[in-house]
């Protein structure tokens, strides 16, 4: 199928083969320390918490096989030719994507193999028109999908949306479509391109963990209510390939207002540097942690990548706002390569990072780079302390023992000013 003309902009073409190797080794390091945490974390199964836990751990590594197969599908490339007759019904692969595109002037249509696997159909047989598509969709589903298809191709809209579809074997499959118009030259729509992905295992897994996570017990009816301190959190273990950081983070109260819209992250690039962000949401829709999380986890993406921190922020705030979902606030990313104590770093909207060295600490600037020493203290943060308050901390900060330390003395200090306060510090061992 040809690469389409979309409604902004031409189709993206995908990165190069070496790019996308990277990103599959990062993937399956990745997959193999979350299956390494989740054996560890041995329970019984008669703990509510550990049933939690474990859901979570199983979703995660199913999101992670997703990915990597995925990204198995951009290395090898499309299908040289379709596959043998008969075989879209021997069932489809979890997280299977394929695409289509249906043309408006002809009343034609063009499926990708995928999709027949997808959707368990006779890849010898002719792809459903549009009109015929909801003749496979559960009857309660076929009025969403009427009006996304109707928005996209009247109004113009990208399709962004799920529905269920019934399989000749009698299994109902769950498929989540993006879609966007083709416009020819004058503007007028002539096809509907579309990526759909069978998203029935993920969603199995989502019920799992919201019914584990139902399960446990309530704190409030255990023991009155007070309120929450701000806590200390470690973050991830020592990140392969950008050794000699000592990292800690602080969040706010779970019950601290717009709390669930802050989130941190700190994972290792594909090319052996660390990256460490806050990001903060706004706008409409819930400004929870799911959505904060999903940020983050677009800008992780964009970090393996091999993009600078400017460049990842850019991409961040360009992100289509019509989707109803909160959009980026505020952020800050930093990059920190081992190698040679060198450290990138760009910020939007965001507090400063503040740099302490030999007693003393400084402001750093919106976007620059600068080598660090051994002992340097690197905070990220989100309090509304003043920041010569916060960088009067200096002699403090110094006599701390540790990054955690560190963060819990920033804390503590901010906790005059708001309750919505992030913190993330970095040191430099030697």
């Amino acid at each position: 199928m040809p690469s389409p003309l979309s409604a902004d902009h031409p189709a993206a073409q995908p990165s190069g083969p070496g790019t996308v190797e990277a990103l599959i080794s990062q993937t399956r390091r990745l997959k193999g320390e979350v299956d390494a945490v989740r054996r560890d974390a041995r329970h019984d199964g008669s703990d509510p918490t550990g049933r939690w836990q474990r859901a979570l751990y199983d979703l995660a590594l199913h999101q992670l096989d997703d990915i990597d197969r995925h990204l198995a599908q951009l290395r090898d490339g499309p299908p040289l030719r379709s596959a043998p007759a008969g075989s879209g019904r021997a069932g489809s692969s979890p997280g299977l994507v394929g695409s289509a595109e249906w043309d408006l002037l002809t009343d034609g249509a063009h499926w990708s193999p995928e999709l027949y696997r997808i959707l368990g159909r006779d890849p010898a047989a002719a792809p459903l028109t549009l009109d015929e598509l909801p003749s496979v969709v559960l009857a309660e589903d076929r009025p969403g999908l009427t009006a996304m298809v109707t928005g996209c191709l009247v109004d113009a809209r990208p399709i962004d949306g799920e529905f269920r579809v019934v399989r000749p074997d009698g299994t109902v499959r769950t498929v989540h479509m993006r879609g966007r118009p083709v416009l020819d030259a004058h503007g007028s729509t002539v096809s509907m391109w579309a990526v759909l992905r069978d998203v029935t295992a993920l969603r199995r897994g989502r019920r799992a963990v919201s019914e584990s996570r139902a399960s446990l017990p309530d704190p409030a009816s255990a023991a009155p209510a007070r309120p929450a301190a701000p806590r200390a959190r470690p973050a991830p273990p020592r990140l392969p390939g950008a050794a000699g950081l000592d990292l800690a983070a602080v969040l706010p109260p779970e019950s601290a207002e717009g709390a669930g819209a802050l989130w941190y992250d700190a994972c290792a690039t594909a090319g052996g540097e660390a990256l460490l962000s806050m990001v903060r949401l706004t706008g409409p829709g819930p400004a929870g942690a799911p959505e904060a999380a999903l940020l983050a986890g677009t800008l992780r993406g964009l970090a393996l990548a091999g993009l600078a921190p400017g460049t990842l922020l850019d991409r961040l705030a360009r992100q289509p706002s019509a989707t109803g979902r909160p959009a980026l606030d505020a952020a800050v990313c930093c990059l920190y390569r081992a190698a040679d104590r060198t450290l990138r770093w760009a910020c939007a909207g965001h507090p400063a990072p503040l740099l302490f060295r030999g007693g003393t600490g400084r402001l750093l600037g919106p976007r620059a780079e600068e080598p660090l020493e051994a002992g340097d203290l690197l905070v990220l943060h989100t309090s509304p302390a003043p920041p010569d308050r916060l960088l009067a901390l200096a002699p403090r900060l110094a006599a701390a023992e540790s990054a955690g330390e560190a963060s819990r003395v920033v804390a503590r200090e901010s906790a005059g000013h708001g309750n919505e306060v992030c913190v993330l510090t970095a040191r430099v061992e030697g």
